[in-house]
């Protein structure tokens, strides 16, 4: 995969982020166009797994371009960058219920709302500790959704955390591809 102009939106599944730094920096090295857009929990939290200075950095570093980070400055995503994908990679359950029920209120969402109105994928790498409970009728609401598609996941944790379920990260450039020819990758639960 190259040439691709991607959409990378990141939210604050804090655990997670360090999965999609390798993926991230594969896509630049291979020749693609990546736009980072950040939730406001990655731009603004500090936690045990890094500052958001440190993750906002390392990001822009990689990508060599400034993150997007408020609607008003994601708004132009759709009609403007014409991406080949946009990819949801951490994707919370908070913003798994908000692209289920059109909600736009950070510039992940926004920007995800623009690409299915041009039509275009949506790649969704979930990590959500409520995936199997209150979520699961948002993630059933996308699986039907035309252009939405998803990294294959699974349980994380089944004894300690019975409804935690995480994307296979390991499979997030593969399953771009398979969004971009429009196929969902198989099998989907892993």
């Amino acid at each position: 995969m190259k040439d691709k102009r991607i959409g990378f939106g990141i939210t604050g599944s804090h655990c997670t982020l360090e999965k999609i730094i390798g993926p991230m920096q594969k896509l630049i090295d291979d020749g693609n166009e990546v736009w980072p857009i950040v939730s406001p929990s990655v731009r603004d939290c500090d936690t045990r797994f890094g500052t958001a200075r440190h993750w906002l950095e390392q990001i822009e570093s990689i990508c060599q371009r400034p993150v997007i980070e408020n609607i008003v400055t994601a708004e132009p995503v759709g009609p403007k960058l014409n991406l080949d994908i946009m990819v949801l990679a951490p994707c919370t359950g908070n913003t798994i219920a908000k692209l289920a029920l059109g909600i736009t209120d950070t510039a992940v969402t926004m920007a995800a709302k623009a690409q299915l109105r041009n039509r275009r994928p949506v790649l969704l790498a979930i990590a959500t500790n409520d995936g199997l409970a209150a979520n699961a009728k948002n993630i059933g609401l996308l699986m039907d959704k035309k252009h939405v598609y998803f990294v294959p996941f699974g349980q994380d944790d089944p004894v300690g955390k019975p409804t935690s379920v995480v994307a296979h990260f390991d499979l997030l450039l593969k399953a771009m591809e398979a969004a971009l020819a429009e196929q969902q990758i198989q099998p989907l639960l892993r």
